[in-house]
């Protein structure tokens, strides 16, 4: 296996990279609040319709969206967040998750169909 640093290099240069290659995270797209551990790199406009870009989410955040939003609605909306938190539903979820810590997770509704 090969090393990460060299034998001769210091601890303190070691630390102060390891730094360097933390940079902060984006807050979640949806809710707004901090990211926590576990990241989704969620397809604001889906694959199946033609998106590329990927916006940061919490997992429970790309849930609730997944169900309560079909293909064709989301890309409908595509990265404009203020057009989803228009659905009752979805404002509902984002003032409430609002208070929670950012790796707080729970079981979502299935979808509406």
């Amino acid at each position: 296996m090969a090393r990460k640093y060299s034998k001769g290099a210091a601890r303190e240069e070691r630390v102060h990279e390891d730094e360097e290659e933390a940079a902060p995270l984006p807050p979640c797209w949806l809710c707004g609040r901090p990211l926590g551990k576990t990241v989704v790199m969620h397809h604001p406009v889906p694959k199946s319709r033609g998106g590329r870009d990927v916006v940061p989410m919490h997992p429970i955040c790309q849930q609730t969206l997944i169900a309560n939003f079909s293909n064709a609605e989301l890309q409908r909306h595509a990265l404009d967040v203020e057009a989803i938190l228009l659905n009752p539903d979805m404002r509902k979820f984002v003032d409430w998750v609002a208070k929670k810590d950012p790796d707080f997770h729970a079981g979502t509704a299935k979808k509406k169909r």
